[in-house]
């Protein structure tokens, strides 16, 4: 490992500072740079789980954001995340100091995706619980892989970790690299193996629409080599016209995902689903049964998550069978669906949706595996800079259909999430605090019911405040 930073820095260990060091991806960056022997440090504003936890664990001296002090003695240098924009008193001194500054993304390129073969996940969706699904199939086929992923992958209770594998899983995110590189992050990556899972608008605050985001995949197509490898579903219209724009590298497309006793083409890889849930399903290749999967996860979309990671794997040799057996035992990463806790019959769960799609195929898939009496109760913060633009604002309540009631935090939207949500519910309550939103919650008969927290952020701890409101409200009524 040690030999790999002086081929490529040219010199020894060094004093690594990291600014915005709490974000999943920076402090990632910052496991990564640990283990490579270097001394690192960071700062932040906003400190929560997990990754407080991970730095926690690790060691790694943390600062107040604004504290100048922290860059006295100088180190050696700076990495700096796309958080911070000039302005910032860091930033700005880091820059009258003179001081050696890089992006997170290409220190990552250059430093440790340079050396291995990398297996990039990219798309609008589903990035995150693809990369540790491939990580998990890779670990069990004994490739003990190296990775960088956006959220804590299981079992290893880590976003980042550093082998001697020649194999990198990274979740390759379309978002801009710092205020200094407003290109892609994943166009630092070197992808070999590339899974382009989905594409749809989002980041309205750094793209203007679509197109923009497609440019940027078309750059993505032409940093694989020729014997790399693209892997697409072939229904995803959007990449289909990224793809004709030219692709130099070898292809592998999901032909189709299949309903219970859907008929089967038996033409390149399928899947058939063997329950509405998306609990059990089969792999085909040209008609070929390759394995089956049986699982505790659901929904489809996180059977066509499994099903890429399994074609990035057979690419590197891991073959199709063993890594659909690999998933019978993988465990979702933290925030996927996550269940916190059950109190009086009601289940708590905590979910990353914050795009409309991505909420409507997490409540579709909790209706389907607990079926149409079930009562769904969905509570959102619309924290995302898309969602407070209203890009999606009249979208945004057909994306609840599956919710029996709506939740939601007022987070000083420009437009009227009351009137659109209440368009698409009779029963849509929207609140300006964390607090009062709970309590609203908390008002329900509440017996039987699955209430899932639905925010890309901490939500203000409104997980922890639900489920002591629960355990209240349970022994004032024993």
């Amino acid at each position: 490992m040690l030999g790999l930073v002086k081929r490529s820095q040219g010199k020894g260990l060094m004093h690594i500072h990291v600014l915005g060091i709490c974000g999943t991806f920076m402090g990632g960056i910052a496991a990564l740079a640990q283990q490579l022997g270097h001394r690192v440090t960071g700062s932040d504003r906003n400190v929560y789980p997990p990754m407080s936890t991970q730095l926690e664990a690790l060691g790694i001296e943390l600062s107040n954001d604004d504290d100048l002090s922290q860059l006295e003695p100088a180190p050696d240098l700076v990495i700096i995340g796309n958080a911070l924009s000039r302005g910032h008193a860091l930033v700005e001194e880091v820059l009258a100091r003179r001081l050696p500054y890089i992006s997170g993304p290409q220190w990552l390129g250059e430093q440790i995706l340079r050396h291995k073969h990398v297996l990039a996940v990219a798309g609008t969706h589903g990035k995150t619980t693809t990369a540790s699904m491939l990580v998990w199939i890779l670990e069990q086929a004994h490739k003990s892989p190296s990775f960088l992923v956006g959220g804590v992958v299981q079992p290893f209770a880590q976003t980042a970790r550093l082998t001697e594998s020649d194999y990198f899983v990274v979740e390759a995110d379309e978002y801009d690299t710092a205020f200094f590189d407003k290109r892609s992050k994943f166009l630092h990556y070197f992808a070999d193996t590339l899974v382009l899972n989905n594409l749809e608008f989002d980041h309205a605050d750094i793209f203007a629409d679509l197109a923009a985001i497609q440019k940027q995949f078309g750059f993505l197509l032409r940093t694989v080599p020729r014997d790399g490898t693209v892997i697409t579903p072939r229904t995803e219209q959007a990449l289909t016209e990224v793809l004709a724009g030219g692709c130099w590298s070898q292809q592998v497309a999901l032909e189709s995902i299949l309903k219970p006793n859907q008929a089967r083409q038996n033409k390149g890889w399928e899947v058939a689903l063997e329950d509405a849930a998306g609990q059990r399903f089969s792999v085909y290749h040209d008609g070929v049964l390759q394995g089956s999967v049986d699982w505790e996860l659901i929904g489809t979309h996180n059977v066509a998550n499994a099903t890429m990671a399994m074609l990035a794997a057979v690419q590197i040799g891991v073959p199709a069978r063993d890594a659909l057996s690999a998933l019978n035992s993988f465990t979702a990463p933290a925030r996927r669906l996550q269940l916190k806790g059950i109190v009086a019959g009601v289940s708590v769960y905590d979910d990353f949706a914050h795009h409309p799609t991505a909420i409507a195929t997490t409540l579709q898939a909790m209706r389907a595996r607990f079926g149409d009496n079930a009562r769904i109760i969905a509570v959102f913060e619309p924290r995302s800079n898309t969602m407070k633009a209203g890009v999606h604002e009249h979208t945004l309540a057909a994306a609840f259909a599956e919710a029996d009631a709506v939740y939601a935090l007022n987070a000083s939207q420009q437009w009227d999430l009351q009137g659109q949500l209440s368009q698409g519910h009779s029963h849509a309550v929207v609140r300006q605090t964390v607090t009062d939103l709970a309590n609203s919650v908390l008002q329900r008969p509440a017996a039987d019911e699955h209430w899932v927290v639905m925010s890309n952020g901490g939500f203000g701890g409104i997980h922890q405040l639900l489920l002591d409101g629960l355990h209240a409200r349970s022994e004032a009524e024993a």
